[in-house]
């Protein structure tokens, strides 16, 4: 089993200490990178001062990319599901006729 690693993450101003294991730290470091900057867009941008705004704006921006991840991917099974239907009611047709 491997160590597990004891890092710190800056988010919105605040530390975080985190342990967890080694494989998981480029991911939640790559993380905590995208948030302070998706937080100081919307500071700039918005002039939003309140962390607790900004953070929930963030969390907003990330869930709704998920879930539309999500939807966009059912949408293309469907889409695939109806073409596979298509093409083996054609290859069926085809195998009936000889």
């Amino acid at each position: 089993m491997a160590e597990k690693l004891k890092i710190k993450l800056s988010i919105a101003d605040r530390v975080y200490p985190l342990t967890i294991d080694p494989l998981q730290e480029e991911g939640l470091r790559k993380a905590a990178k995208n948030i302070e900057q998706l937080a100081k867009k919307f500071e700039q941008n918005y002039a939003v001062r309140d962390k607790q705004d900004v953070l929930a704006m963030c969390a907003l921006q990330f869930a709704s990319k998920i879930e539309q991840k999500g939807i966009d991917q059912s949408e293309g099974v469907k889409e695939a599901a109806e073409r596979l239907k298509a093409l083996n009611m054609l290859v069926s047709s085809k195998l009936g006729m000889k």
